[in-house]
């Protein structure tokens, strides 16, 4: 372990990508069950830049930032049982801090990485595919045939979901901000694709011979939430799971009813794998994904000491598949 090179992303305070800062991290002793890791690649994920912004405040100030990696375990505490040195590993949902060259993860939160899965691939698609597994499985069930809609198609999550949805004989109609997005979504799986500043619910109405669409998962928030609901076919299930443009507010349950006995949902991956034998065997499912051929695609790489520039591309709507830094 090189203890020169350790180095960590952190904020003192909330507000724009330019409150990151980079700063030598002084290693701590670990506590029983953690396990130290060597990160190789860490995944940018726009929940950081919720914990950033302020929206999800942090435990407490300066704060480390960031939840996703791979790399090589260096240190086990006393206790720890099912991982050893020099593992390869990959993490998602650990405590803040992960944007740094090494990171302390509860061995809980640790799944073992195979070695034909690259640590990149790991940090910039482990927390993705759950999410897309997550969804299609255990939050909504689709069968072949169903008609969905995804909104920012493009995104990591995006892409991972235009290619599951294509190997699973449904329908996905992702929602994008720019045509090169559509051509990318269209090219991962998506069955049409729409632009964000057209009239989603109308169009997707069209789609599907004014029914409107069995499932709605939306990640932006608070701008799409009307859309959403409009797109949504009688009985539907429309599935909110992120904040992009803000939170969804003073949602009216009679709402749900006029627009056709809609149901909701605000699911949170950590409840789906809150336990260490949920974890790994959704990831090994996930690993199986890829191997079959889903891809992970790496819109762009940053070194650790450009996660402010990361955040800036992460919020420009410019950014396609996963961000990546390299510490």
């Amino acid at each position: 372990m090189n203890v020169c090179d350790t180095h960590r992303t952190v904020f003192r305070s909330h507000g724009a990508p330019s409150v990151l800062e980079h700063e030598p991290l002084v290693l701590k002793p670990l506590a029983p069950g953690q396990v130290r890791v060597r990160n190789e690649a860490v995944g940018v994920n726009y929940i950081d830049t919720y914990f950033r912004s302020g929206l999800y405040p942090p435990p407490c100030l300066p704060s480390g930032l960031g939840t996703e990696g791979a790399g090589t375990v260096v240190e086990c505490a006393a206790g720890t049982q099912g991982f050893d040195v020099g593992d390869r590993v990959a993490y998602v949902q650990s405590a803040l801090g992960a944007y740094a060259t090494y990171h302390t993860v509860d061995q809980h939160r640790l799944v073992h990485l195979p070695d034909d899965i690259s640590f990149t691939t790991a940090a910039g698609g482990l927390l993705k595919g759950l999410t897309v597994l997550c969804l299609f499985n255990q939050v909504s069930q689709p069968r072949p045939g169903d008609t969905v809609l995804f909104h920012a198609a493009a995104g990591g999550v995006g892409l991972l979901a235009c290619q599951y949805a294509r190997c699973r004989g449904i329908h996905l109609i992702g929602v994008v901000s720019s045509t090169v997005k559509a051509a990318q979504a269209e090219q991962a799986g998506a069955w049409a694709t729409l632009l964000a500043d057209e009239s989603i619910a109308e169009r997707a109405r069209a789609l599907t011979g004014g029914e409107g669409v069995r499932f709605v998962y939306d990640s932006v928030g608070r701008s799409t939430w009307r859309a959403s609901l409009g797109a949504t076919a009688a009985r539907g299930h429309l599935i909110s799971f992120g904040n992009a443009s803000g939170p969804v507010e003073n949602v009216a349950l009679a709402e749900l009813a006029q627009a056709g006995s809609l149901t909701v949902s605000r699911p949170m991956l950590f409840d789906y794998i809150s336990d260490s034998a949920s974890l790994q065997a959704l990831a090994e499912t996930f690993f199986q994904c890829l191997r079959d051929g889903m891809d992970v695609h790496i819109g762009a790489t940053f070194a650790l000491a450009d996660a402010e520039r990361a955040h800036v591309l992460l919020e420009s709507r410019k950014a396609t598949g996963s961000i990546v830094l390299i510490p």
